[in-house]
């Protein structure tokens, strides 16, 4: 008895442990903001740049759903306390569009070119995510019609910069994943029922031009 009773008390601390800013994060953007989220995979104990993912040479550890499935997505305050109780340390994810922003990320480097020029020309930006390698600028959702005649209105469009519409998703602070830690580079106003996010039209020009001017144009892989 006394074994079944320790074996379930340090069940029950296994569960306590972990990152409760976590839990506090993704319930805030799910039921306060009405983001639908859900777990990353969990990193491997093997190795920080490594993922629990069935593939070997995954490109982002820890930064992408895996099970359950990106469709699993909620709201739901229940199912996302369940999740982060279960699973503490588990990145959040967002699924981008619908009733979610959409993002347009980019390398860092020409990502902070990118927000130097849209603060210089006085456009208002909404939330950016930073991570290790690559910042998200979070807009409004956005159709592929759309999408696709802003672009097709470009001379150019550098294959470093990247879409996440209906359909994708990024990683939202203060996630801890394989390539490092997740955060705001502008971070949302406390308080807000919602953050405010700009039209994507306002961010693209800016954006491919700073990703021009650094040269960062081919495709990562």
């Amino acid at each position: 008895m006394r074994e079944i009773l320790g074996r379930r008390r340090r069940l029950l601390s296994r569960r306590g442990s972990g990152r409760p800013e976590l839990n506090g994060a993704a319930l805030t953007f799910a039921t306060t903001w009405q983001w639908p989220v859900l777990p990353g995979v969990a990193g491997d104990p093997r190795g920080r740049s490594r993922c629990a993912c069935p593939d070997p040479d995954c490109t982002v550890p820890g930064a992408h759903p895996f099970d359950p499935g990106l469709l699993a997505a909620t709201t739901d305050e229940r199912m996302v306390r369940w999740w982060w109780s279960n699973r503490p340390d588990a990145p959040i994810i967002l699924a981008t569009g619908g009733r979610a922003p959409c993002a347009v990320s980019l390398p860092a480097l020409p990502a902070a070119h990118a927000l130097e020029a849209l603060d210089r020309t006085g456009i208002r930006l909404g939330p950016v995510v930073a991570g290790p390698d690559r910042w998200s600028i979070l807009v409004k959702p956005y159709s592929m019609e759309q999408l696709g005649d802003l672009l097709y209105a470009k001379d150019f469009v550098p294959g470093s910069l990247r879409f996440h519409g209906e359909g994708g998703y990024i990683t939202l602070p203060p996630s801890e994943t394989g390539q490092g830690t997740v955060h705001w580079e502008r971070a949302p106003l406390p308080g807000s029922a919602a953050p405010w996010v700009p039209d994507v039209e306002a961010v693209v020009d800016a954006v491919v031009e700073a990703l021009t001017r650094t040269g960062v144009s081919a495709p990562e892989l």
